[in-house]
């Protein structure tokens, strides 16, 4: 890899935090940013016209002489603004963006700095990871491409443009990379104004499409706190209005005209795609808890965006995902949304029934009409959208009875032999479980009844959730893993079984895309929380 020197005198790091009403998290992120050390030169703090404590939060700031802070005299309505103000007001060498309610991670400025003089680089990028709170989950954002433990092979290298890697379109955040700042002022690069909604996803396209020399490293960067519980969500979690969605569309229309404008219509197209992969799936999971209004309203602003895209953005879409674009732009009403949500599933099912066209071929619902499940005969058996249903019987031990639905005949082709059951503690505190059984034919199907050790589930003193996937296993030893669904008849149920003394609770249960859920919790005390929960919750109906 070649390299050239950073323009400029010596390299510094100006960090833009931007807050609005968030006194109770403002300081932590402040002090993250000057816990970076001598790498970053100041911190600019812009205050959206806050109507909180948080311009009291930030006089604590007071006497530290690389902290700054501009207060906006009217309040931007979005997050575009008082970023593009921090830009205009630095005067470090690179610039590094934060919210308020976010953290740095230690070093990252050092490390991503050190990074870019190596590499000369316009743009650095690294690791940030979503923490779920108040229980700490964590997952690395974009892990395709940046999660080595996933498979990821881009950090490490460095990229001139992403034409070649089109696949940098997932990344849309702008707070895990480090600008050069003349590099955003020579390209006139700035967020949307005022209140527009996923601005991140239309500076960062402007980004890519200046073709920047981009240092993709592993280094970790950037602490996004998810707070589903706060009083106030942040954008990104705010899907239950439709004019999130219509703030996502929109912000994705956007991204496409930033490529046209720039001449660069393959990425306008593999743009395009992504959405169908992406961003498409992960609304249409949510649609059985949304109204049958909203459901509408969905459908309507998802079709006419669809409408606009060209053929080659829906064919290179993965398949399940373009059969459910397909299926919208159908039908000009709100039809097989159930199969839908199942095809939308992180690991993709077709449910059964299984309705055939006029020539026998494979398509997606009988009625308002034949929409074609293309390629489906060609898939390999890794890529089949494969359904299992689960069922569980709590006792001694928890015995789940799975069915392995047909597909089309492609499964009794390979010929089905065997399931591996693998189940997965959500928090990540326990271990993995994995268990085998034989599969049995049955009528259009396959059956197996493992079981799993009551002890094994049920941690000593926590309350556990379990998600449960199946590895079906074929004759000539191909496999297809798939998310096993709650059967129809799997309404929630909980059971105390009492072993050697102690109280074990045991809930099975769906999620809202129908994912069997297996909620554990061990001993007295753990029962008395579980329970206590659910009498709350009656009180706070009443």
């Amino acid at each position: 890899m070649s390299s050239r020197a950073v323009p400029g005198g010596q390299p510094s790091v100006s960090v833009v935090v931007i807050t609005y009403n968030d006194a109770a998290h403002v300081a932590d992120a402040v002090r993250s940013a000057l816990a970076q050390g001598e790498a970053v030169s100041e911190v600019i703090v812009v205050d959206d016209h806050s109507s909180d404590d948080t311009p009291a939060a930030l006089a604590a700031f007071d006497g530290e002489s690389r902290v700054r802070v501009i207060r906006r005299e009217t309040n931007s309505g979005g997050c575009g603004t008082p970023r593009n103000d921090g830009i205009a007001a630095a005067t470090g060498s690179h610039v590094l963006f934060l919210d308020s309610d976010d953290l740095l991670v230690p070093g990252a400025a050092e490390g991503l700095l050190a990074a870019a003089r190596e590499h000369g680089a316009d743009v650095t990028a690294g690791v940030c990871v979503r923490r779920e709170l108040p229980g700490g989950r964590e997952t690395v954002w974009a892990p395709a491409i940046y999660d080595r433990e996933q498979g990821a092979e881009l950090p490490g290298t460095v990229l001139d443009g992403i034409a070649g890697h089109p696949e940098m379109l997932h990344d849309t955040l702008s707070v895990n990379k480090l600008y050069r700042r003349s590099f955003l002022t020579a390209h006139g690069l700035t967020f949307p104004d005022g209140a527009f909604h996923y601005e991140d996803f239309v500076f960062t396209a402007g980004v890519y499409a200046a073709a920047p020399r981009i240092a993709v490293t592993g280094i970790p960067v950037y602490i996004w706190h998810v707070r589903r519980r706060a009083a106030t969500l942040s954008i990104s979690l705010r899907r239950a209005s439709i004019a999130n969605w219509e703030h996502r569309v929109a912000a994705h229309a956007g991204v496409v005209e930033v490529f046209r404008k720039a001449g660069l219509d393959a990425l306008a197209t593999a743009a395009r795609t992504k959405f169908v992969d992406y961003d498409l799936p992960m609304y249409l999971r949510e649609l059985p808890q949304r109204s049958a209004e909203y459901r509408a309203q969905w459908w309507t602003v998802t079709r006419a965006h669809l409408a606009e895209f060209d053929p080659a953005a829906l064919a290179a879409a993965r398949p399940a995902a373009r059969w459910a674009a397909a299926a919208l732009l159908h039908a000009p009403e709100p039809f097989g949304v159930p199969r839908l949500v199942e095809l939308a599933a992180p690991r993709p099912r077709l449910i059964p029934p299984y309705a055939t066209g006029s020539g026998g071929e494979p398509v997606f619902a009988a009625a308002p009409g034949d929409v074609p499940l293309d390629d489906l005969a060609g898939l390999p058996p890794e890529e089949l959208p494969v359904a299992v249903d689960g069922r569980v019987t709590i006792g001694s031990a928890v015995r789940l009875s799975i069915t392995v639905h047909e597909l089309y005949g492609r499964l009794a082709a390979l010929g089905p032999v065997a399931a591996t059951l693998t189940l997965t503690e959500r928090s990540g505190a326990a271990p993995a479980l994995t268990v085998r059984a034989p599969l049995l034919p049955g009528d259009d199907c396959w059956e197996a009844t493992p079981s799993v050790p009551l002890d094994d589930l049920v941690p000593s003193g926590r309350l556990s959730a379990w998600a449960v996937e199946v590895r079906v296993e074929y004759a000539d030893g191909s496999s297809t893993t798939a998310e096993v669904r709650a059967h129809a008849a799997q309404n929630a149920r909980r059971r105390v079984v009492v072993k050697r003394g102690r109280p074990f609770l045991v809930q099975a249960g769906a999620s809202p895309r129908r994912a069997l859920v297996l909620r554990t919790a061990d001993g007295v005390e753990g029962v008395r929380r579980v329970l206590g929960g659910r009498i709350r919750r009656l009180m706070a109906r009443r």
